[in-house]
């Protein structure tokens, strides 16, 4: 199967960690070792999230120059290549002689006149005391919330319309090439009235975007890893249960936090009413579990029988 990985800010980094190198390398060489596993016997293509990382780069662009900081875009490239980086050591470290793994900055193209530019609402970068929130503020015109702790600043999370270099991406798809792209949904840009692009200050959501590329690629499968075991009904309540397989039409009737589960919700739904063969959502340490039907929560078309296609096995050349 070709399979798109989408692998968590949480899966590579846990929620109680501190955001250090040593942390992210031991993590990412965890990651590695499953997703070596499931490389073994499919064709994966990797996208990750980079949330906690862009935070910290945030923090530090904040500390060296507070009246001047990073744009988001920036932020977002550097943190792709960081990250991707890591991963395709590490998975070249836990894969056989023969394989071959590249990462790819990647442009994602959104739309100037989404709604999401008008309701900024993805948490970003520091958390701000009152006091600080409000010189932050007057300085940059930043919206913001408030979160446990103090104030964070908030911004637009468009939806993705097109991956830009996707020609070069399924050309190395094609070939063989496990590649890691589209790194915290991709780096946004929207087209100029010259036909051009530019980056703007947002943050596009990793799960919509690893639907897209997965949809564009003809991929057969669609892999959310997170740190949860699977989708639950009735979640935070006695009632709570496990979903092991639905329809996207039973998942639309199902109602998920905004910030969470939602968009692994919709980003499945998606795939699979575009013709997806299976979507999955559970932890990275269960991925060939939840590709085979043994963990995890599967999300499938209405006439869905046993998935058995024949593994695209990638053999060293």
């Amino acid at each position: 199967m070709r399979i798109v990985v989408a692998l968590g800010g949480n899966a590579l980094l846990r929620r109680d960690q501190a955001l250090t190198a040593a942390a992210q390398h031991t993590n990412v060489r965890i990651a590695a070792l499953a997703l070596a596993d499931l490389a073994r016997d499919h064709q994966i293509i990797i996208a990750h999230g980079n949330g906690p990382q862009v935070g910290l780069m945030a923090l530090q662009t904040a500390a060296y120059a507070p009246n001047d900081p990073w744009p988001l875009d920036v932020l977002g490239a550097e943190t792709e290549g960081m990250i991707g980086y890591l991963i395709e050591q590490e998975l070249m470290n836990a894969l056989p002689l023969g394989h071959d793994c590249a990462t790819l900055l990647t442009r994602v193209e959104v739309d100037a006149g989404d709604p999401a530019f008008a309701a900024p609402s993805k948490p970003i970068g520091p958390v701000y005391s009152p006091a600080q929130a409000q010189k932050v503020q007057a300085r940059h015109d930043w919206p913001m919330i408030d979160t446990d702790g103090g104030r964070r600043r908030v911004v637009p999370s468009p939806l993705p319309r097109a991956i830009l270099g996707l020609r070069a991406i399924r050309l190395l798809v094609d070939a063989g090439v496990c590649v890691i792209c589209a790194g915290g949904g991709g780096i946004p840009v929207v087209r100029k009235p010259d036909g051009g692009m530019e980056g703007v200050e947002a943050v596009i959501d990793k799960d919509r975007t690893a639907a897209l590329l997965a949809q564009s690629l003809g991929a057969d499968a669609l892999l959310m890893l997170t740190d949860v075991s699977a989708l639950f009904s009735n979640w935070g309540t006695p009632q709570a249960a496990a979903i092991a397989t639905i329809t996207p039409a039973e998942l639309d009737a199902i109602a998920f936090e905004a910030g969470s589960m939602a968009p692994k919700a919709a980003s499945a739904s998606a795939f699979v009413r575009a013709g997806g063969q299976m979507a999955g959502i559970g932890q990275l340490a269960d991925a060939r579990a939840i590709i085979e039907g043994r963990a995890g929560t599967r999300i499938l078309p209405a006439s869905a029988g046993p998935i058995a296609p024949p593994p695209r096995r990638i053999k060293p050349a």
